[in-house]
């Protein structure tokens, strides 16, 4: 499968949004289409590659800050590994989308709470998970993508990562800063969604 292939059925499977109107995520995928195709030559089932991205994500709570930056971004790694070589061997299920789904929800919250144990604010913490909540309980009760933001999860594996090699109040910051401008961008396609379930109704009700 070629990377435009790949980001064909990447599209598909997020309700038509376009990753190549979002270049951090185009980037990310473009990485992630690299390493997935020899991961999935082993054979290796998605899920675990899922499970190993939690385990990486707790290791982050036991060793020094700057090794955890590193163990961020391995944790984020494996957690898009398990998409990419669920396309790759045409393994994508509904259970694995879940299982996903969880485990992302589950290392966004270890990272902060890295961040918080490596001296950032415990009400910085608790805004920014409620942040990722937020933003992604949305996309859940509509079902959709909805639109790409820059909020989006390359952007907080990022900040987490480097606020753990630097200051970790400043990481916090520039996540929650993200993610206050990622719910605004995410406005516009709400009520989008909004405005067609309207007119879709009325028409149901007719029938």
């Amino acid at each position: 499968m070629s990377f435009e292939e790949h980001l064909d059925r990447w599209q598909a499977l997020h309700g038509g949004t376009d990753p190549r109107r979002a270049p951090l995520v185009r980037r990310w995928l473009r990485v992630v289409h690299a390493v997935g195709r020899p991961v999935a030559r082993t054979r290796v089932h998605p899920d675990v590659l899922t499970v190993l991205s939690v385990v990486a994500a707790v290791g982050v709570l036991a060793v020094p800050a700057p090794v955890g930056a590193l163990l961020v971004v391995g944790s984020a790694l494996l957690d898009a590994l398990d998409g990419a070589v669920a396309l790759l061997q045409d393994r994508v299920t509904r259970v694995g989308a879940v299982l996903d789904g969880v485990a992302d929800r589950v290392c966004d919250l270890l990272f902060v709470t890295a961040l918080v144990l490596a001296g950032a604010p415990i009400w910085l913490g608790i805004a920014c998970i409620a942040g990722v909540l937020l933003l992604e309980g949305t996309r859940l009760v509509t079902g959709r993508v909805l639109t790409l933001t820059v909020a989006e999860r390359p952007t907080r594996v990022l900040a987490c990562a480097l606020g753990l090699v630097s200051v970790p109040t400043a990481g916090l910051a520039v996540l929650g800063a993200a993610l206050l401008v990622g719910l605004v961008q995410l406005l516009p396609a709400l009520r989008r969604t909004r405005g067609t379930a309207r007119t879709v109704r009325p028409g149901r009700a007719a029938r």
